[in-house]
């Protein structure tokens, strides 16, 4: 219900939460660009849903692929400025809405709990990601 809820937050900035992630996660990358592989497996999607998720986000001009160089197989996703512009303009409000339907309803040593929880195996999902 939680993700639901965000996503319909975004829509009004015409984005979904498919979009917003792809977009964060180009815009921290170097170079606001990751190989399509690499940005699948960042966003759990597999590799076709992804192609058409960014398919879509190209027409709307928010990125574009390029060629690997040396690599004929491989393709970069890219980050373009309207969409640096978008995701700059749409995180604080995004942000604001993680707190309003989530980080807001818990007290300090609930969202301590949760942390603690969570860190060793969001630590060991990060050494299995880092392997492969």
């Amino acid at each position: 219900m939680l993700m639901r809820q965000l996503d319909r937050d975004l829509h009004p900035f015409g984005l979904s939460a498919n979009d917003y992630e792809i977009l964060v996660e180009l815009s921290e990358a170097p170079r606001s660009q990751l190989r399509m592989t690499e940005l699948a497996d960042r966003t759990a999607q597999s590799r076709s849903r992804l192609s058409h998720q960014v398919s879509r986000m190209e027409d709307r001009g928010l990125v574009r692929r390029e060629d690997c160089a040396g690599d004929k197989r491989g393709t970069f996703a890219v980050l373009t400025p309207h969409g640096m512009a978008t995701i700059q303009r749409v995180a604080p409000s995004h942000v604001a809405s993680v707190r309003r339907h989530f980080i807001d309803h818990l007290p300090a040593d609930q969202l301590a709990a949760l942390t603690a929880s969570f860190t060793p195996i969001l630590q060991r999902l990060g050494r299995i990601r880092d392997r492969d």
